[in-house]
């Protein structure tokens, strides 16, 4: 067999680094899939209505709505039909004045067994299959959080937030990286109303990537034509996520909220609604409906695109797609499940994933207020 065979199935994860630092557009990507099925549900408009464990991923202002007893959240997603693999745990831990809390989450997006095929073709050009290795492509993140309310009144509520995140990615024992990064929120509760802000990345999150090769593993790349990546530092660009939510009263126990959000981004042109260098800006919008506060109904859209019409290859015309989402969850005593309906692509190429999250209130015999 020719040695212009490709067996680079590894390598396509690793040729984005360059020798020197500089921003990249969609890096730590996996730390905007979200938390939680409810979130997920809702198009993933939270920032100004989160009030659980998992506000320690979407604004960590928000975990201060966690006060009597600490609160475990869990989360197991699939996608590409199992090939990716999602997990998320989220830790709340309330202080005994109910006016800080602090929250840990750990996040791993993972692509597992996958072929390594760099030594399947052996010199003599014979096929060698128990050459053939797995190894895995994970993403790893631990947030540490802390929130405080700042001000308590009858009508107005305002919360403060901060995260300090770890993130280690490894592709099997070839590369690996390590990185640091802060987080801020801020929530405003005023009667009905919700206003959220979370400025993610404001210290540039960055990842420290090296690299680790065999003479014998290098030998091979070169000879098929492919670069050997060298130590590298690539960095995530601040974003700012705003929200603003209004909840209508429906009878005396139930409700409607309502959401939207606006991610607003700084490292250059985005195919958004709006959509500008260095800033663009990509609306979500959710809604939730709770049944005395026990059963929930949701929705949601987000990621507005612009994309050729299905079929229109003449006139190149463009239409609006976006990423539709729906779920509910019940709640019994200190027991929440959450279930989402999620779409990875659009709403006329549907690739939709089913989504289950737990949330557990750690209150021993106590019962949930």
């Amino acid at each position: 067999m020719k040695t212009n065979r490709l067996y680079l199935t590894l390598f396509t994860t690793l040729f984005f680094f360059s020798a020197t630092a500089q921003f990249r557009k969609y890096s730590n990507e996996f730390l905007n899939i979200g938390a939680g099925a409810r979130g997920l549900a809702m198009g993933s408009a939270q920032v100004a209505s989160v009030n659980d464990g998992t506000a320690g991923y979407w604004n960590p202002a928000g975990l201060v709505g966690v006060t009597d007893y600490p609160q475990l959240n869990l989360m197991h997603a699939e996608y590409f039909a199992g090939i990716g693999k999602y997990d998320y745990v989220g830790l709340a831990l309330p202080t005994a004045n109910k006016n800080r809390t602090i929250g840990i989450t750990g996040l791993r997006f993972a692509v597992d067994d996958i072929m390594n095929t760099l030594f399947l073709v052996e010199p003599d050009g014979s096929l060698n299959y128990n050459n053939i290795q797995a190894f895995s492509s994970a993403d790893y993140a631990f947030i540490f959080s802390f929130a405080q309310k700042l001000k308590e009144t009858e009508n107005k509520n305002v919360h403060f937030g901060v995260n300090a995140k770890v993130i280690h990615r490894s592709v099997g024992k070839f590369a690996k990286a390590w990185g640091f990064g802060l987080d801020a929120g801020l929530q405003i509760l005023r009667n009905q109303w919700r206003f959220g802000v979370a400025a993610r990345d404001i210290t540039s999150t960055f990842n420290a990537w090296s690299f680790t090769f065999t003479e014998r593993e290098k030998e091979v790349l070169y000879l098929t034509n492919n670069e050997i990546p060298v130590k590298s530092t690539e960095l995530t660009a601040p974003r700012l996520v705003l929200g603003v939510g209004h909840e209508f009263k429906i009878g005396k126990k139930s409700s409607l909220l309502a959401e939207a959000n606006f991610d607003v981004t700084f490292d250059g042109q985005r195919n958004t609604v709006i959509s500008s260098d260095p800033v663009s800006v990509d609306p979500k919008l959710g809604l939730e409906l709770n049944v005395n506060n026990v059963f929930f109904l949701r929705g949601g859209i987000n990621n507005f695109q612009q994309a050729l019409s299905d079929g229109d290859t003449v006139n190149q015309k463009k239409v609006w797609i976006y990423q539709p989402s729906a779920g509910a969850g019940f709640k019994i005593s200190n027991v929440t499940v959450d279930y989402a309906f999620t779409n990875l692509a659009n709403q006329s190429n549907p690739l939709f994933t089913h989504v289950f999250s737990l949330r557990l209130n750690l209150v021993g015999n106590k019962k949930d207020k």
